[in-house]
């Protein structure tokens, strides 16, 4: 009989995904365990295997639908096996159905999904190409990402250079009443849809207060120049962001309440022996929190070594979801991209967020009012963002300077670690 295929627990609270991709057609034979469809979480992309050997008899889904748990994806019959031997007629089954919801791109109107990587999909998007005018060239009928360049690169040519029909087509005028406000909806999806309902629950929930310094970086840069060839031989990265971790952990040890979340219904403080930072992380996909696990417990070169290559497998879309769960503190760094501080949102349901501008050099004036000398100094501006529910600034403020201490003084920092 028909094995009607819903999307699984996906475990960890995630209770939907996004359709990314559909590899088979109704009247495809599969394997059990061949790929039928990619679909994005919150948490990672996981492809889709067919549970049974046999015919696809009805898919349900379209890419850029979402789905919940326990949604039919697909409808197989397995091998052997036939609509006449299972059923009254062949009437009784209907067959391939549309999917619910509205077609949205021209890759349905065909009634053929494109076959194409998540990858390839999202080069398309960023080049504002309809993937399904690419001429496929990979096996199987499968856009490749050189299609949608080569495609790209032909729709930029001069007018004169293009086939007489694309031309005609591209300047058909489209008429905009004047009276009409230009305008485009763009639906919530995956990370960006999980990152809405996370950081209103934190906003709803958690009452924010943020106390700011400026650390004195100009020792801790010298230290890192001066090891950072020796680190990157053995496979790591000292960026600064290893120190800040290593900083924190040791801060998180000394003021465990920040390495805390608050249980309301029991009235308690949940304080977690371990420190899993998680480093906010900018990716295609949307803003994503890898976790590095026992921070405390590993060495700067340690550190180094896992932060590049877990943050590398982040931005590509390989994070697992055990990669991006766990965390009991955060830290974000918008320094890269500029600012002169930053306020975040702490991430549900842990008790603090540490937050890093840019660092950049400044004048600062060292001594006091009757001997004092302004020197060139590089210095970073940073943040701590708590749980009022569960901390007070007081606190807060010595988070910070211990932090400040272990940063400004590197060998301090090994010691304190």
């Amino acid at each position: 009989m028909p094995v009607e295929f819903k999307l699984p627990d996906l475990g960890e609270g995630i209770h939907e995904g996004e359709i990314i991709e559909v590899l088979v057609k109704a009247g495809d034979q599969v394997e059990d365990g061949q790929t039928v469809a990619v679909i994005e979480t919150d948490k990672a992309t996981a492809e889709v295997p067919s549970p049974v050997t046999g015919t696809v008899v009805e898919v349900k889904v379209e890419p850029g639908q979402t789905v919940g748990v326990g949604e039919v994806l697909i409808v197989f019959l397995k091998e052997g096996e036939s609509r006449q031997s299972v059923q009254a007629g062949p009437k009784d089954y209907p067959g391939p159905q549309a999917p619910a919801q509205k077609q949205k791109t021209s890759e349905r109107i065909s009634g053929t999904p494109v076959a194409a990587a998540p990858s390839t999909r999202r080069l398309a998007r960023e080049l504002g190409i309809d993937i399904a005018k690419v001429t496929p060239s990979g096996p199987g009928a499968r856009v490749t990402a050189e299609d949608v360049r080569a495609f790209s690169e032909k729709s930029a040519l001069p007018e004169e250079q293009k086939q007489p029909e694309e031309a005609a087509i591209e300047k058909e005028p489209v008429q905009i009443p004047e009276t009409a406000t230009p305008q485009e909806r763009v639906l919530l999806r995956s990370v960006r849809k999980a990152t809405a309902q996370r950081m209103t629950t934190a906003w709803a929930q958690i009452p924010h207060v943020s106390h700011m310094d400026s650390v004195d970086l100009t020792a801790l840069e010298h230290f890192r120049r001066k090891h950072k060839e020796k680190v990157e031989a053995q496979g790591g990265t000292l960026s600064l962001m290893v120190f800040v971790m290593k900083a924190a952990a040791a801060a998180l040890k000394k003021f465990p309440f920040f390495n805390s979340s608050i249980d309301m219904e029991s009235g308690e403080i949940i304080l977690k022996h371990y420190r899993n930072i998680g480093i906010a992380t900018d990716t295609e996909r949307g803003l994503l929190v890898p976790v590095i696990r026992d921070v405390d417990r590993k060495s700067l070169l340690e550190l180094a070594a896992e932060f590049k290559e877990l943050s590398e497998r982040t931005r590509q879309g390989k994070a697992s979801r055990q990669d991006l769960s766990g965390g009991t503190f955060t830290i974000t760094n918008v320094g890269p991209f500029g600012g002169t501080a930053i306020n975040p949102i702490i991430n549900y349901p842990e008790a603090a967020i540490l937050g890093m501008a840019r660092a950049k050099l400044e004048p600062v004036v060292v001594g006091d009012q009757k001997d004092y000398e302004i020197v060139v100094r590089s210095m970073l501006p940073v943040s701590i963002t708590f749980d009022h529910r569960i901390l007070d600034g007081a606190e807060a403020a010595r988070f910070i300077n211990m932090i400040k201490e272990m940063l400004e003084d590197p060998e301090n920092l090994l010691l304190m670690s």
